[in-house]
């Protein structure tokens, strides 16, 4: 069961009022170093996109913000270690659906009666979010019949649902389109900006960055070799 948690406000820049800080972590499978001395600052309210090649070592970066993952060397300092204000959603790019259950039911997976004051409450924010992703009218279908794109749509409004003080999302519009991706994106948007959710998204998808402020992080070969502003791209 997922306990409340009080959003951070946005655009927060304070040093000392970090969300997450990776001091010079290193993250080894056997002989493979996915990650290696990376240093990383991300404050309350800021998107980033973690961009590089496959295997840059994005999905290890997001399993370390997330908590699922240690580091072999260095030091994470993560948010819902520091409060248990903070709660940290995470899409993976499995997903992590329940594929006999309907899409709704899937939904229903994030209530927390801690966090809403009734169901209807609940189903509200969720109508809402559904018919914001154009997903209202598949509510009823199955996961494990649906394509790709509706499955990360449901997979986002889970993550929101639970109304997360970050949300950490590896690539969440690879099987969506152009417009699709926009909107995902222009939703996230707005929670970022009326919320203060911090955004943290690794992505290919260059065209996307292009179109929504935020920074970036660039990883190739498992080093951070770039953070900063997305006139990088």
């Amino acid at each position: 069961m997922l306990t409340g948690r009080t959003p951070q406000r946005s655009g927060v820049t304070n040093h000392q009022n970090y969300l997450f800080h990776l001091d010079n972590l290193s993250v080894e499978y056997g002989s493979v170093r996915a990650l290696k001395s990376v240093q990383l600052t991300i404050y309350p309210g800021e998107i980033l996109f973690v961009t590089g090649p496959s295997g840059a070592g994005k999905t290890s970066l997001l399993n370390v913000l997330g908590g699922h993952l240690a580091p072999t060397s260095g030091k994470a300092i993560l948010p819902q270690d520091r409060s248990s204000r903070h709660f940290v959603a995470t899409v993976f790019q499995d997903l992590r659906l329940m594929q006999k259950k309907t899409c709704e039911d899937n939904l229903w997976m994030a209530y927390d009666s801690s966090l809403y004051d009734n169901k209807n409450e609940y189903y509200k924010e969720l109508e809402d979010l559904a018919r914001m992703l154009n997903v209202y009218d598949h509510l009823n279908r199955k996961i494990e019949d649906c394509n790709g794109g509706l499955k990360q749509k449901i997979a986002m409004i889970r993550a929101l649902l639970a109304k997360p003080t970050a949300l950490l999302a590896d690539e969440p519009t690879s099987s969506l389109d152009k417009e699709n991706s926009y909107r995902l994106f222009e939703v996230l948007n707005h929670f970022n900006h009326k919320k203060g959710l911090t955004l943290v998204w690794a992505t290919h998808n260059k065209e996307l960055i292009k179109q929504f402020p935020g920074k970036i992080a660039h990883l190739d070969q498992g080093r951070l070799v770039y953070s900063g502003h997305a006139c990088f791209i």
